[in-house]
This record gives structure tokens, sequence and C-alpha cells, in this order.
């Protein structure tokens, strides 16, 4: 195979990522939503670790356990500043709401 055939096949992945990448942060943002509204925590550490675990007992390699675990870090903080902003902007559009006078 050339390497303009598996820079394609690359390219490929990467978009199917992309694709995967933002589905997971609409589900982190629902996830957000949900506990808004049970009052829960936005950082979950217990739910964190065992996502990794979970990663590194799943890993088929050739990437190592410690780069699977630095590449979902990276997936779980950006979910996490996400569900922050969404928290924070919400909370800026409650504060901002004139009072209702009916």
């Amino acid at each position: 195979m050339e390497i303009d055939e598996t820079r394609k096949r690359i390219d490929l992945l990467d978009d199917v990522l992309l694709r995967i990448f933002n589905e997971r942060a609409r589900l982190a943002l629902e996830i957000g939503h949900m506990k808004k509204e049970l009052a829960l925590p936005v950082f979950d550490p217990a739910r964190e670790k065992r996502i990794f675990a979970r990663m590194k007992h799943e890993n088929p390699g050739p990437l190592d356990d410690g780069a699977i675990v630095r590449l979902f870090e990276r997936v779980v903080d950006e979910s996490r500043r996400l569900e922050r902003i969404m928290s924070h902007e919400n909370e800026e559009r409650h504060e901002g709401d004139e009072p209702c006078l009916s």
C-alpha cells in the first residue's frame, strides 16, 4: 500500500473520530443537565477512574495503557469543561433574567 493510500485511511478515521468526539460531548452535556437538576457535582473522580480502568482493560494495543489513559484524560477533561461552561452560561442567563411581574 502506498503512503498516500494509508494517509487517506487515516483521514477517514480522523473524520470518524471527530464525529465520535462531538457525539460524546453532546452526551456529556446531557449528563451535565441531569447533574445540575440533581445538584450533583460536575467532577466525579470515581467515575473517571472507572473509565480509565475500563479503557486500559479493553486496550488491544499498539498504544500502551499510559497513552490510552492520557488520551481519555483529555477527552474527559474537555467533557468536564463543557459541562462547566454550560452550567455557568445557564447561571448567567438566569441571573440576567428580568423579574416576572405578572
